[in-house]
């Protein structure tokens, strides 16, 4: 006699086997996504991890050769150093200063093209060149106007006032915010007009039907909606407040004046002098500011962003 076979059975037999052939699916997915991740992880691994820790590695010995590990001690040398502490203070006081600037004024063009002014193509055109000029001739235009005898001391004195050596003078750090202002309001003014055209317009067209005013708009719309952007730009502009040393490398060389000798000045002196030790502790010191400020940036913008998000 036949053997019946039992349904219930028959079902969990097939149901595994669906189960262990989707199991082996899923596998068999993994292990191709990550052939494709592979190499882009191995080259992260190996040209950032791995150099931030032979960085951190440095830090705490004496020197490469004998190796004499001696923990904090290359850090009290750095952050005792005058050089140190005035290449820290121009930089800090430096991004203070043009890190908001860049953010406000960008903020504000991005909202003055968005009322549709005449020649707005070109007025937005005219910000965006300078993303376009090489930087060799960004120094050329700077030089050409801040020099001693450049085009701003001869319009200065028209009104009978005296030249200024201005990259060799307390207005250098002046000179120095004006070029970043120049190089990134445009950059940073798309970013907003993007994120300006993505709010949603019935939420506008009610609080204007509610009598709401431009300012309490501004304030209770635009910046909630704004304020992933915001923190955003404020990100990238404060990094470019940390590379802005090229521009001033390029300017004033190696030992500029007083006020804008930066952090990354400083760096490159104690590379050039192979000087690893002083190099790697100012560069662990420096980046731990960088995190602390831009995690103070993510919980400012979860507290204010965090109702648009829900």
């Amino acid at each position: 006699m036949k053997k019946r076979k039992n349904p219930k059975t028959e079902g969990l037999k097939v149901d595994r086997g669906s189960a262990g052939k989707k199991n082996k699916r899923a596998f068999k997915g993994k292990l191709i996504s990550w052939g494709y991740l592979f190499p882009s992880l191995a080259g992260v691994l190996l040209f950032f991890v791995l150099p931030f820790f032979v960085v951190i590695y440095y830090s705490m010995v004496d020197n490469p050769i004998n190796n004499q590990f001696v923990f904090l001690d290359n850090f009290v040398k750095v952050a005792t150093n005058k050089a140190f502490q005035q290449a820290a203070y121009n930089t800090m006081k430096f991004s203070a200063v043009a890190v908001p600037l860049a953010v406000i004024l960008s903020l504000l063009l991005a909202m003055m093209l968005e009322c549709k002014i005449p020649f707005r193509s070109q007025f937005r055109t005219f910000f965006l060149s300078p993303m376009m000029v090489p930087v060799a001739s960004v120094i050329l235009i700077w030089q050409v106007l801040f020099h001693y005898n450049g085009i701003v001391n001869d319009f200065t004195g028209l009104f009978g006032a005296d030249k200024v050596d201005w990259l060799k003078s307390s207005h250098a750090q002046v000179v120095i915010v004006i070029l970043f202002l120049w190089k990134n309001l445009g950059y940073n003014m798309i970013l907003f007009m993007a994120a300006l055209s993505s709010i949603p317009k019935d939420i506008l067209e009610v609080a204007v039907l509610e009598s709401a005013t431009p300012l309490q708009i501004f304030w209770h719309i635009k910046i909630r909606y704004l304020s992933s952007t915001i923190l955003f730009v404020t990100i990238m502009s404060l990094i470019n407040s940390f590379k802005v040393f090229r521009e001033i490398y390029l300017l004033t060389g190696n030992y500029p004046y007083d006020s804008i000798y930066m952090m990354q000045h400083f760096m490159n002196n104690a590379f050039g002098q192979l000087d690893y030790q002083k190099l790697s502790a100012a560069a662990i010191m420096m980046s731990m500011v960088m995190v602390i400020l831009i995690g103070i940036l993510f919980l400012t913008e979860n507290y204010f962003g965090k109702d648009v998000e829900g």
